[in-house]
């Protein structure tokens, strides 16, 4: 089992930046791949970003391209999310996950394609 643990949501002004952690316990997920997704209020849950086990590839939603950087600390076994230029319409709840495979298979943002879950944390972005 994977235990998945975010933090570093908050309120933020637009135009500014927030760095969300995620911890993972219970086992490695050193060779897992990793993703973000988030859910506003009323709608449905959006890919934002996932990286391989390496760290070598990652992936990111359209509207989050340019602005959002997603990377991992094996290490630590932690995942990140930097957020930059961000915008209200990036207020959700955001959610780290883990796929329990070294491959995406093509599937990275897809929800579908993950096993383990956080509770997420929240970030809202106000004018």
């Amino acid at each position: 089992q994977v235990q998945l643990e975010e933090s570093g949501g908050g309120l933020v002004q637009a135009g500014g930046s927030l760095r969300l952690s995620c911890a993972a316990s219970g086992r490695t997920v050193s060779r897992y791949g990793m993703g973000w997704f988030r859910q506003a209020p009323g709608k449905e849950r959006d890919f934002v970003a996932a990286i391989n086990w390496s760290g070598g590839s990652t992936y990111y939603g359209d509207s989050v391209k340019g602005r959002f950087t997603i990377s991992r600390d094996n290490a630590k076994n932690t995942v990140y999310l930097q957020m930059n230029s961000l915008k209200p319409e990036d207020t959700a709840v955001y959610s780290c996950a883990c796929r329990s495979q070294a491959s995406f298979g093509g599937r990275w943002a897809s929800s579908y394609a993950y096993d383990y879950w956080g509770q997420g944390t929240q970030v809202t972005v106000f004018s």
